[in-house]
């Protein structure tokens, strides 16, 4: 009983990261999702206010098992991680599992890059993955 107990706290505690090819949750047909505000090549003040878009696409709280739902990931200065693991969680890979459509975020003064990344319920990328176009800003 008690290693059960211990398994199941394990696999909730530490969830697989990586997975095989193949397993990854189909993206809608469709599914796009974008960032409404800043437009690229803005010059802005942090902290920087982001809205995001979506079409085609059920934006859902992470965990929420609906087909053609996800949530949103804002990757700041980076490029797209590995697509057949959980999106990393740091300053680069903000989540924003609660459904969120809009978010404040704190930038130094420069250029810095903005894109979305729809993640499944397991904050695992799409298949193929749902990415909206970079937005390129800069910070005063």
């Amino acid at each position: 009983m008690r290693l059960a107990f211990a398994s199941a706290f394990l696999a909730l505690a530490f969830p697989i990261s990586a997975l095989a090819d193949g397993e990854r949750t189909p993206a809608p047909a469709g599914a796009k999702v974008f960032i409404i505000e800043p437009a690229d090549g803005a010059t802005v003040t942090s902290p920087v206010t982001v809205k995001f878009g979506a079409e085609g696409v059920e934006i859902a709280p992470a965990g929420t098992d609906n087909p053609n739902s996800g949530h949103h990931h804002l990757l700041i200065d980076s490029a797209i991680p590995d697509l057949n693991s959980a999106i990393p969680k740091d300053e680069h890979h903000v989540h924003y599992g609660k459904g969120q459509t809009e978010a404040t975020v704190e930038l130094k003064p420069g250029k810095h890059t903005l894109q979305l990344l729809l993640g499944d319920k397991n904050h695992i990328p799409t298949d193929p993955p749902v990415e909206s176009p970079v937005v390129t800003i800069t910070v005063q």
